[in-house]
């Protein structure tokens, strides 16, 4: 279990603690939401945390198979909602580097893609596109 941490500053501002590292970081109200936009929003956390889990999760696979997905890249667009204010869609452009895969790994690769922790922790109410650029 990981024990985070997240204690609000005024102005719509949140400092957020990991408390096993000590690592902090402050989000910010978006400029579309009363705040000046000056930091990862929550919900911009959220979106790039798909990112983040799903290089992170093809990286596992690719040590435990041989693999390198050294230099791959996310680019990540979140689109938001109304009534509810949410996160509607979350685009995530995966860039891969040129090493030479097998059809067979780029499949496999894409799968584990799509079933990362974070991607089967969102619901299904939001829309997850998912793209690679081999």
């Amino acid at each position: 279990m990981t024990l985070m941490k997240a204690q609000y500053l005024g102005g719509l501002r949140v400092e957020c603690e990991h408390t096993a590292s000590g690592t902090k970081i402050i989000t910010d109200a978006p400029k579309d939401n009363h705040g000046k936009g000056e930091s990862f929003s929550p919900t911009d956390l959220c979106a790039t945390a798909l990112g983040g889990c799903i290089l992170t999760t093809m990286g596992i696979y690719a040590d435990l198979h041989g693999l390198d997905v050294t230099g791959a890249s996310a680019e990540i667009t979140k689109t938001m909602g109304s009534d509810p204010r949410r996160i509607s869609l979350i685009e995530v452009i995966i860039t891969m580097p040129d090493k030479g895969y097998s059809d067979k790994d780029k499949k496999i690769l894409e799968r584990v893609a799509n079933t990362c922790p974070v991607h089967a922790s969102l619901s299904e109410q939001m829309e997850q596109r998912i793209v690679f650029r081999w």
